[in-house]
């Protein structure tokens, strides 16, 4: 049973690794990852507060289950940093990762300015510190 569930961690890390470097090299990569060019691959790393407790880290994790029902979402993936070699360009210093595809720019404009992800902005920046996004758009 511990060698299943440590097998499942491992794919699943595999997994979030992937997607999550399709936010470094999306332009590259784009038809072998299933994207396609003009798509908006959009990565937002979140910063949390020192010292927030257990309960309010798992209630942080609500304000992505709220995103997920913004209409305009192509994919919608989320994760922590990897555990990679530690080099001068990496920057693990965050504690969350989302990445969301879209299949516009209108699909992102939408998305960006819909209330229901306003309001889960609104209600959960509570909880972070620093919030920074890279927007690519595929070639």
């Amino acid at each position: 049973m511990e060698r299943r569930n440590f097998l499942k961690s491992v794919a699943v890390a595999g997994a979030s690794a992937s997607v999550i470097s399709s936010c470094a090299s999306a332009a590259s990569d784009a038809g072998s990852a299933g994207l396609e060019a003009g798509q908006i691959v959009h990565c937002v790393y979140f910063w949390l507060k020192e010292g927030i407790t257990e309960a309010e880290e798992k209630d942080f994790l609500q304000f992505f289950e709220a995103l997920k029902k913004v209409p305009g979402i192509h994919s919608f993936n989320m994760g922590k940093p990897a555990a990679t070699t530690a080099r001068d360009v990496v920057d693990n210093s965050f504690q969350y990762s989302l990445i969301v595809t879209f299949k516009s720019l209108e699909d992102i404009t939408t998305y960006e300015k819909h209330p229901d992800h306003l309001a889960a902005a609104g209600k959960f920046s509570k909880y972070w510190t620093k919030v920074a996004v890279r927007d690519t758009q595929l070639l």
